[in-house]
């Protein structure tokens, strides 16, 4: 009876770290769903929707993120957002993020420059994510691609620039595993159109989206690497299809954004040597 005692006793301890671990598990996935739609929030029928689980455990989990201050929720609207601490999160990680401290002065020459939308992005896995956006003065802009926005690699030109980056193998295993999202979420751009926009993209230098997310929105991108030459991420300018036509995209966008991205490039070099003297 002492053995089925204590054996009872460790697989009931098991099975709380399992649950515990759990828990966390589904906690994260929802305060990154919020994060990806950080502007307008996420409400609980969506988050449900989104994250597969059931109402009262995702309301179980949203009440113990706002009370860590991860989350808030609006008292008119009862959408989430994230909250202080995500956000002190979120800076502190930004200040030890190489990339994002290099590249936002040029992010904001370069839409200055522009005076169009200024993008820097990141892989995240199969995913593009983007970390940081600069609007120019130009008053009718697209919205397209905001900071926490997340999308298969590929859809967009700042994460077309990154796929066609990589090896042809890690090509068709991001399509293949995003296969299912491309073709049922966006309708102009399954496997074989990327494939064929990666060998374009790989041809010609940089990445264009001519409108085939959001039909009015046309974007630019090129890969940013690190010294080593992989992949580091990418940086895009985003306008409304006017202003991105021959012979402005050509001449004055395309010449503007291989500049910012190669001082970039540049300065993460120097970050390094500096790091790893000798």
């Amino acid at each position: 009876m002492v053995h089925i005692a204590e054996h009872t006793k460790t697989d009931s301890a098991a099975g709380a770290r399992t649950s515990g671990a759990q828990s966390v598990d589904r906690a994260l996935t929802l305060l990154s769903l919020i994060g990806r739609h950080a502007g307008e929030g996420l409400s609980l029928a969506e988050l449900t929707t989104a994250s597969g689980l059931n109402k009262p455990t995702v309301r179980r989990l949203m009440l113990a993120l706002i009370n860590g201050g991860m989350v808030d929720q609006c008292s008119h609207t009862h959408r989430y957002r994230l909250g202080p601490e995500a956000y002190l999160l979120g800076l502190r990680a930004a200040e030890r993020h190489g990339l994002v401290r290099t590249a936002t002065r040029h992010v904001a020459r370069l839409a200055t420059a522009t005076e169009d939308a200024a993008c820097l992005s990141v892989r995240r896995g199969l995913h593009s994510l983007c970390l940081h956006r600069e609007d120019g003065p130009y008053p009718i802009r697209t919205h397209a691609l905001m900071p926490g926005a997340y999308h298969p690699l590929g859809v967009g030109a700042g994460s077309l620039a990154m796929l066609a980056a990589l090896s042809d193998a890690e090509v068709e295993a991001t399509l293949a595993a995003n296969r299912e999202t491309l073709e049922a979420e966006y309708p102009l751009l399954p496997p074989k159109r990327l494939r064929e926009l990666v060998a374009e993209t790989r041809r010609q230098g940089h990445a264009l989206n001519p409108g085939l997310v959001f039909r009015d929105s046309w974007g630019l991108g090129v890969a940013l690497r690190w010294p080593d030459g992989s992949l580091a991420g990418a940086l895009s300018l985003a306008a409304i299809e006017s202003r991105m036509q021959e012979p402005r995209r050509s001449q004055e966008l395309l010449p503007l954004l291989e500049r910012e991205a190669r001082e970039i490039e540049a300065q993460l070099a120097r970050d390094y040597a500096a790091h790893h003297p000798g």
